[in-house]
């Protein structure tokens, strides 16, 4: 019997709340990456639109991050309750 069909069995114990914001996590990073190497991309093709694309790639970070903050949240929010 593997370790993962165990678990499932016998049910699995601890904190798994780490393990499903490293998971929400993937998201906000990968927005990240894009939002950056667009914006870098978009102020090489036209940099005479820079200050408007740099305004627009921090709205969109920021945005992006709260992702991240409100997946950090979820697991205290919605937590199990003490039996």
């Amino acid at each position: 019997m593997s370790n993962l069909l165990a678990a499932a069995q016998f049910g699995v114990y601890g904190s798994v709340a780490s393990i499903g914001y490293g998971l929400a996590a993937i998201g906000p990073g990968i927005g990240v990456g894009l939002i950056f190497g667009n914006g870098v991309q978009a102020m090489a093709r036209q940099p005479e639109a820079a200050g408007l694309i740099r305004t627009n790639m921090f709205i969109g970070f920021a945005l992006t991050e709260a992702l991240a903050l409100i997946g950090i949240v979820m697991p205290f929010v919605f937590g199990a309750s003490p039996k």
